[in-house]
């Protein structure tokens, strides 16, 4: 089998966590297939990059050009068709992101490739390749196997697959930008970066996340103090956006935002896929709830039946007694 690709993202010269995702899911590709992962680079200055992947690829192609300091789709997907065509990899995969999904299907259809976005995962059967996707908003999870071809591209959902340390060394092939200059038709004019919130959940060590099971916004101070007790902060479930009790920036799931704290903890929680694939990868998950038959319980690692009225302040009085 040929290589498994993965291309970098990376902005304003940082890696997006995404990337580490899928170098790990193309890695467990690749040593179940007799293949090798290669990441594909392309940057201002792909030297900074360089060093914190190079442990996790058995090769690296590292293209340079200051047109690749910000993203812009049409000057990847010229390069990119270049390096396509010459590498011929088995698999393309590129993160399900704004990023991804402005660049992946135009790059397939270009290159005439099979593709697929939103994958949440990826089997290699004999060289076939078939993916898991949701449908009807998450209810259904459908197997779709892509018809039969030399090569592939997918778009990966975050938080499908955990990042995982590696111990590669990465051989590095540096070529010439196929592209010297931006296409007068597509031109990156500047990096707006969105105006961040209260609350930023994705850098917490701590969440707690609250659904439909706190009844009313008028509990919600309850769990803040419980939140700031345990040095945390308060995110949610979709239905809590809806009835606009917490802002769409504490969103936990699909439609949301993915965290990766070391403790998560779901108060009323029942655990909707949608949700679950937001959390899914904190290293540690308690979930608290009336109803012992929640999905919530099938993701966490201690689980608590009960009402969550009664557990919350004396769990938040247990935690100010060991601070004393």
């Amino acid at each position: 089998m040929n290589d498994i690709f993965v291309l970098i993202e990376h902005r304003q010269g940082v890696i997006r966590d995404i990337t580490f995702e899928l170098l790990a899911c193309g890695r467990d590709l690749a040593n179940k297939n007799n293949a090798k992962l290669t990441a594909v680079i392309l940057a201002d200055n792909f030297e900074k990059i360089i060093d914190k992947i190079k442990t996790q690829a058995h090769k690296i192609i590292a293209v340079e050009n200051p047109i690749f300091k910000e993203f812009n789709a049409e000057s990847y997907q010229i390069a990119l068709v270049e390096i396509i065509k010459k590498e011929n990899p088995f698999l393309t995969l590129i993160g399900h992101t704004a990023f991804g999904m402005d660049l992946c299907s135009s790059l397939a259809t270009e290159l005439k490739l099979p593709f697929t976005t939103d994958c949440l995962d990826i089997k290699i059967d004999d060289e076939k390749l078939s993916v898991t996707r949701q449908m009807y908003d998450g209810k259904l999870n459908s197997k779709v196997v892509l018809k039969e071809s030399p090569s592939y591209m997918l778009t990966l959902r975050a938080g499908c697959f955990p990042a995982e340390d590696s111990s590669l060394d990465a051989e590095i092939e540096k070529i010439d930008s196929p592209i010297s200059v931006e296409p007068d038709y597509r031109k990156f004019i500047e990096y707006i970066e969105i105006v961040a919130g209260e609350v930023d959940i994705t850098q917490s060590d701590i969440v707690i996340g609250v659904g439909r099971g706190i009844k009313e916004k008028d509990n919600l101070p309850m769990i803040e103090e419980f939140a700031d007790a345990i040095g945390g902060v308060v995110g949610c479930s979709r239905p809590i956006v809806d009835a606009e009790w917490l802002p769409k920036d504490r969103q936990i799931g699909s439609s949301g935002k993915t965290i990766k704290p070391k403790l998560y903890i779901a108060l009323g929680i029942s655990g909707a896929f949608q949700h679950i694939m937001g959390m899914k990868t904190a290293d540690t998950i308690i979930a608290i709830n009336k109803d012992p038959n929640a999905p919530i319980f099938n993701e966490a690692d201690y689980g608590i039946v009960d009402d969550l009225f009664k557990i919350i302040p004396v769990l938040k009085n247990k935690i100010l007694e060991m601070k004393a």
